[in-house]
C-alpha cells in the first residue's frame, strides 16, 4: 500500500484547530473571544482574496504572456525596469494582495530582478508623500524617495546576477 504524505499545511491547520479546541475546553470564553476575533479579520481579509482573484482573472485574460514577455522579461531592457519603478509606486495594496499578483506575472515571464524592483518601492506611495513631508520637510521627503527607489533599482541588479531568470 501506498502512504500519502500529509502537506504541512494541513498539519499546521490541524494543529491550531487542537488548540482552538482545547483552549475550548479549557476556557470558553477565551475561545469565544478568539473566534469573534478570527470572524472580523476573515470579513477584512476576504475582499483583499476577492481582489487578489480578480486581479490574477484579468491578468490572464487581458495581459498575454507574449506583452508580458516584451514589457517585463529578458528582453524588456530599460523600458522593462521604468515600468516596474513607476508601477511599483502607483500600485497600492498589501502585500497578501500584491504577492499573488506578481507572482502570476512572473509565471508569465515578468524577470526576477524587476520583481526584487516591484517589492523594494513599495515605501513610495504616492499618498503617504504629503504627510511624510509635512512631518520630516519636502528636502528629507523626496531624498528618501529618491534612495529607495536608487536601491530598488541596485536590489534588482544584484538579484539579477544572483538568480539567472
Amino acid at each position: 500500500m501506498s502512504e500519502k504524505k500529509i502537506s504541512v499545511a494541513w498539519k499546521f491547520l490541524s494543529a491550531v484547530g487542537l488548540i482552538y479546541g482545547l483552549v475550548l475546553v479549557f476556557n470558553q470564553e477565551l475561545a469565544l473571544e478568539a473566534w469573534g476575533d478570527f470572524v472580523a479579520t476573515l470579513g477584512r481579509v476576504l475582499p483583499m482574496v476577492g481582489i487578489v482573484f480578480g486581479l490574477m482573472f484579468f491578468i490572464n485574460l487581458f495581459l498575454k504572456q507574449a506583452t508580458i514577455k516584451k514589457h517585463l522579461g529578458r528582453d524588456s531592457g530599460i523600458k522593462g525596469w521604468i515600468y516596474t519603478v513607476i508601477g511599483s509606486i502607483f500600485v497600492v495594496g498589501p502585500p497578501y494582495v500584491l504577492m499573488p499578483m506578481l507572482s502570476e506575472l512572473r509565471n508569465q515571464g515578468m524577470k526576477t530582478s524587476l520583481t526584487a524592483v516591484f517589492l523594494s518601492n513599495r515605501s513610495v506611495q504616492p499618498v503617504y508623500l504629503p504627510v511624510m513631508a509635512s512631518y520630516f520637510g519636502w528636502k528629507y521627503t523626496l531624498l528618501v524617495s529618491f534612495f529607495i527607489i536608487s536601491f530598488s533599482i541596485l536590489s534588482g541588479l544584484i538579484v539579477s546576477r544572483m538568480i539567472k531568470d
